[in-house]
């Protein structure tokens, strides 16, 4: 099993704007699904996936327990209904979304009842998001570094996330890198647009191939049935190492998601 490289986002969309984003998505070609509990959205893409039609096998679908729901006795229920919003017998990949606060469950607990819930055929992988490089050792000692199929963090041109990103690849855990575009912010950078008019491509299909080309998965999201095809372009490009390496000059430690009370010690 692996983690396809590229998928939809949901994050923030609710409701019938969730609905349609999902539905054309899948319309245009899509088969990667992201979601999470605190989106509140599960049953919305439940929805739409159920009625593209399109057969279970061929869809990947991923979602994030929430803190709430981390303790061994709730894990797993909590999951249950995820499952059940989202009119499906198993998830391809769950998430652990956020570190406990406080440490309030241990990793090891966590992990463990997640590491159940794939024998237990609910899931068929597991993985981690927002952890850093002391958490991601603790889930490792829980799990075994096999157990975790991708770390999904916030990485972009203004955040290239290298410390945590290389240790997580030392270990052979996969990389996915969410919110890629930065809110749009590194669309209106100069260099991103420069090499994007050279190659004849919009900065956000730039933006998306070179976090993949860097070897990460990518979950942009969009409202737009215009930009959704667009970004679909990006799994076709291919950028020169020059192009690469300006890029890699962009980062600057520039962290736009760190919500207060839940959020890390960053690396």
């Amino acid at each position: 099993m692996s983690v396809p490289a590229f998928g939809l986002g949901t994050f923030r969309l609710q409701g019938q704007v969730v609905i349609d984003s999902v539905s054309t998505a899948l319309e245009l070609g899509y088969r990667v699904i992201d979601t999470a509990q605190i989106y509140e959205n599960e049953a919305d893409v439940g929805q739409a996936i159920a009625a593209s039609g399109i057969p279970r096998e061929e869809l990947f679908i991923t979602s994030k327990i929430w803190v709430a729901n981390f303790a061994k006795e709730r894990l797993i229920d909590s999951l249950k209904e995820s499952l059940q919003k989202l009119q499906t017998d198993y998830l391809d990949l769950t998430l652990i979304h956020w570190p406990s606060p406080d440490d309030q469950v241990p990793v090891e607990e966590f992990m463990t009842a997640l590491l159940e819930a794939k024998r237990l055929g609910l899931t068929r992988q597991i993985g981690i998001s927002n952890f850093t490089i002391d958490l991601m050792k603790q889930a490792i000692a829980a799990v075994g570094a096999d157990n975790i199929a991708t770390h999904q963090i916030e990485l972009h041109p203004y955040l290239q996330n290298r410390k945590v990103a290389g240790f997580a690849q030392s270990q052979g855990i996969h990389i996915t890198s969410y919110m890629t575009l930065a809110y749009g912010e590194v669309l209106k950078d100069p260099l991103i647009q420069q090499i994007a008019e050279r190659l004849h491509a919009t900065p956000a299909q730039i933006t998306l191939a070179w976090a993949m080309q860097s070897g990460y998965a990518v979950i942009p999201s969009s409202t737009k049935r215009a930009n959704l095809q667009s970004n679909l372009g990006a799994t076709t490009m291919t950028l020169s190492d020059a192009d690469m390496a300006q890029i890699a000059t962009l980062d600057r430690g520039h962290r736009l998601t760190s919500p207060k009370g839940i959020a890390p010690d960053w690396d």
